[in-house]
């Protein structure tokens, strides 16, 4: 690996070996969505306890102070919208040179294995990976599910991980599941984080997908409306941090959540 390849991968990746991304990127098909109608105010009191945001150009530009030390990774793929016929038609929308002219450490792209356009949007990864080694810029895989594929098993997460690794992603974002993750981990050679889990009630269950994500091998998470959607974002956040960071228990993350929550702990929520 090139130096400033490792350069970057070594901006993204801390020196335990974990990571905490934080996304905001989800306005490119999304709109406003809910607790991200003004990006920058949300990340404004989080963004300290994450280890790199993943976002867009336009957000980029338009909402994050240039002064900030977290390193960024950039979305570059798109043309979609949740109203359009499918979400899974996607180009790439930023050029490898916008990537090198914004100093950021990554670029990601999202592909949808199984999909009417699986073909399309694996070219699309490749293509980066080619531009990211001549210029040294890792690429994100991200293991998308299109509207007609809602296959979360460990064994097409597998599948769709272990063609981006082939491919020659840096890193792989895909989805935990609760019955054969290490398998997943296993069968990737990039390292894998976790993108949000299966909808759920309470902060308690999150912290236990998480830990058993990172037990299962996952080298971090890649967390956006689990954490910026919560009540208590700031909260959320050191718990989230402290699962990936300093190896706590779901209880332990639960009881500095609740701490933080009630003002008990630093930053406030």
């Amino acid at each position: 690996m090139d130096w400033g390849m490792a350069n970057r991968m070594a901006s993204l990746i801390q020196p335990d070996g974990r990571c905490c991304f934080l996304p905001i990127d989800h306005g490119y098909f999304q709109g406003p969505t809910r607790s991200l109608e003004q990006p920058g105010e949300t990340i404004a009191p989080i963004l300290e306890y994450s280890d790199a945001l993943f976002l867009t150009r336009g957000v980029l530009r338009y909402c994050v102070d240039p002064a900030i030390k977290q390193p960024i990774i950039l979305r570059v793929s798109g043309g979609t919208s949740m109203v359009g016929s499918d979400l899974a038609n996607e180009t790439i929308t930023t050029s490898m040179e916008e990537a090198v002219r914004l100093n950021v450490a990554a670029v990601g792209v999202s592909i949808f294995v199984g999909s009417e356009y699986e073909h399309q949007t694996l070219t699309n990864l490749s293509k980066l990976v080619n531009e990211g080694e001549r210029y040294g810029m890792p690429v994100m895989a991200v293991t998308a599910v299109g509207r007609e594929l809602e296959d979360r098993s460990a064994r097409y997460l597998g599948l769709a991980c272990r063609i981006a690794a082939e491919l020659g992603a840096k890193v792989v974002k895909t989805y935990w599941c609760d019955d054969g993750f290490e398998k997943v981990v296993q069968g990737c050679p990039a390292p894998v984080v976790m993108a949000g889990g299966p909808s759920v009630d309470t902060e308690l269950e999150v912290f236990q997908f998480v830990h058993d994500g990172l037990q299962k091998g996952s080298i971090g998470v890649n967390l956006g409306r689990n954490i910026w959607q919560n009540e208590h974002p700031v909260a959320m956040s050191q718990a989230i941090r402290a699962l990936v960071h300093d190896r706590v228990t779901p209880d332990e993350a639960q009881e500095l959540y609740t701490n933080v929550r009630e003002g008990g702990g630093p930053g406030s929520s």
